[in-house]
This record gives structure tokens, C-alpha cells and sequence, in this order.
């Protein structure tokens, strides 16, 4: 069973329309967005679903506005991860937040989940009766009802429209004669332009999916190496992550990011100046020093170098001049 996912697996390449049709079909809901499950009640439901009974549906709250409300929601699931000893890292935090890139993520990890526990296959699971239990439950059950049944009444008051639309066409075709129904049909060159384009949109498409899935990977990785004990502490980490977390497409981010790095490294500056001082006064001293005994070497081996007559004269000189017989 995949409890730890790593980040190329192919569960997190799977699109938002598949995760939100794969969470409307197994819970009879009809979200529009991945981040409208950021309360967590969504997720304790699908797990209910996976395992049946294990979640205390009771506690669930599908009515949750605040973080306060949502965080209880969590902490349910994460009381049936520890029964079922699944070691997920639920960012409780960032998903109240309603990010959706965040949400999908998450998710994209409980697809591959439910999957794995039993094959992607439930049986005799009543999503219904399950979350009437739950508080909010019998109006999200409510809402996805309305909305099911607008969209069929819709559905068959269009399909209806259609079969009278085709009559009409169909008894115009008629009396017209086969003039006005040859001049209805396009011409087949421009059909096979409208191919080419079509296909060529499509390829596209998928290159642009392939390149943001891409770079998806690459900032999560990044992700996972700032939040690393060993670096997370540091200021360039803190600016990435800056950088990283912005919500809003502001240059005036990257400028931010710059303006901690540059305090960082001139309070770094700061605090090594008076050291750099200390260390230019023992420099100058130890040089002062180096250069006495230098010269005091130099003055004991010229005197070790004078020859002996030279020795001779000089000591003749100081006795001499210092002699009282000199004097008569």
C-alpha cells in the first residue's frame, strides 16, 4: 500500500478534471475546484470510503467556514492515519489557506491512496447515508442533488430542443430539394483545415502540460531541499522561500527577497569589523617584534664575524683609553 509517494511518481501528474471527477463520482458531490475540499471533510469521507467504519463520520464537519472548524476536520484524519499506521505528513496549514496548488497535491496523494487500499474499487459504499451522519452532511448531499438534477432536466430539456430543431431542419431539407442541401454542406477543403488546426492545438497542449508538469517537479524539489534542517535556518533559504510562497505575481517580491539577503550581509560585516581590527593590532605587533630580533641577530653575528686582530684592536682600544698610565 503507497503511504510514501515520491514526487515523480506518476500520481502527481494527474490532471484537476480527473481528481474532481474521481471525488464526484465516489462521494456524489459536485465540486467545480480542487480547493473547495481544503476543510478536510472531503478527505475524511474518502478515506471512510476506502476503509468503511474507520473514520467516526460523527466528528466530521462539512460545514467548516473557519480554520478553527477545518483543523478539527484534520485532526480526525489524522487520528485514522495513525490507526492505520500511514506516515503522511498532512500541511495542515497550507491547505486551510485553500491554495490550490497545495490542495491538488494533497489529493493527487489520496487518488493514489484509495486506489492502492482496494483497487480503485468500492463496494456496496452508500456516500449518501454515510455523511447524513456528519454535521452539514444532509446539505451537501442536498446541493449535489439540486445540482444533479438541474443539469438532467437541462440535459433533457436540450436533447428535446435538438429533436425538434432536427425535424424542422429535416422538413426544410425536404421541400428545399437537394440545391439547398448540397449548398449546406462545406466544402471539404475547408473541413480538413479545421483538422489540421484542431490537431495541431492539441499537440500544443499537451507540450504545455508536459513543460508545467516539468516545472511543477522542479519547485517542489526545491521545496523539499529548503525545508531541510541542515539549510532551512539559513538567509538565502528564508529569500527562496520568500519567493517561493508568494501569492500574488508582484516583482516587488524578488526585490524583498534582495533586501534580505543585503541586511543579512551587512549586519555579517558589521560583526566582523572589530575582529578585522584586533587582528590588524597583533599583526602590527608581531611585526614590531619580528623586527627587533632580527636586528639583535644581526648585531650578534657581526660580532661573531670580526677577526681576531680585529677582536685584539678593539679590546686594546677600550683598555687603552681606559688605562690611568695613558695619562702620564
Amino acid at each position: 500500500m503507497a503511504t510514501n509517494i515520491g514526487m515523480m511518481d506518476s500520481a502527481y501528474f494527474v490532471g484537476r478534471s480527473e481528481i474532481l471527477a474521481w471525488i464526484n463520482s465516489t462521494l456524489h458531490l459536485n465540486l467545480s475546484k480542487v480547493e473547495e475540499a481544503c476543510s478536510g471533510a472531503v478527505h475524511c469521507q474518502l478515506m471512510d470510503a476506502a476503509h468503511p467504519g474507520m473514520v467516526p463520520m460523527h466528528k466530521v464537519n462539512f460545514d467548516a467556514k473557519s480554520e478553527y472548524e477545518m483543523i478539527q476536520n484534520y485532526k480526525v484524519l489524522q487520528d485514522v492515519f495513525n490507526k492505520l499506521k500511514i506516515t503522511k505528513h498532512i500541511e495542515v496549514s497550507k491547505l486551510v489557506k485553500g491554495r490550490p496548488l497545495d490542495n491538488l497535491e494533497f489529493m493527487q496523494w489520496m487518488k493514489r491512496y484509495c486506489d492502492s487500499a482496494n483497487g480503485g474499487v468500492l463496494l456496496c459504499y452508500n456516500a449518501l447515508e454515510r455523511r447524513e451522519a456528519s454535521k452539514g452532511g444532509k446539505d451537501a448531499s442536498k446541493k449535489s442533488t439540486t445540482s444533479h438534477s438541474s443539469a438532467k432536466g437541462s440535459t433533457a430539456a436540450a436533447s428535446r430542443a435538438q429533436v425538434s430543431q432536427n425535424a424542422r431542419r429535416n422538413e426544410a431539407s425536404v421541400n428545399s430539394g437537394n440545391q439547398v442541401a448540397n449548398a449546406s454542406k462545406p466544402p471539404s477543403n475547408g473541413v480538413s483545415a479545421y483538422d489540421e488546426q484542431i490537431t495541431t492545438l492539441k499537440l500544443s497542449i499537451d507540450s504545455l502540460e508536459k513543460e508545467r508538469d516539468f516545472y511543477f517537479s522542479k519547485l517542489r524539489d526545491i521545496e523539499i531541499l529548503c525545508q531541510s534542517p541542515q539549510i532551512e535556518s539559513l538567509p538565502a533559504v528564508g529569500a527562496i522561500r520568500k519567493i517561493l510562497y508568494a501569492v500574488d505575481d508582484d516583482a516587488s517580491v524578488v526585490a524583498e527577497a534582495q533586501a534580505m539577503l543585503s541586511v543579512h550581509q551587512k549586519e555579517t560585516i558589521d560583526l566582523l569589523s572589530p575582529i578585522a581590527e584586533v587582528s590588524d593590532e597583533k599583526l602590527s605587533l608581531e611585526s614590531q617584534k619580528r623586527k627587533s630580533v632580527i636586528n639583535f641577530d644581526v648585531d650578534v653575528v657581526g660580532m661573531t664575524t670580526l677577526s681576531p686582530r680585529r677582536r685584539v684592536s678593539d679590546a686594546s682600544d677600550v683598555h687603552c683609553s681606559g688605562s690611568p698610565l695613558m695619562t702620564y
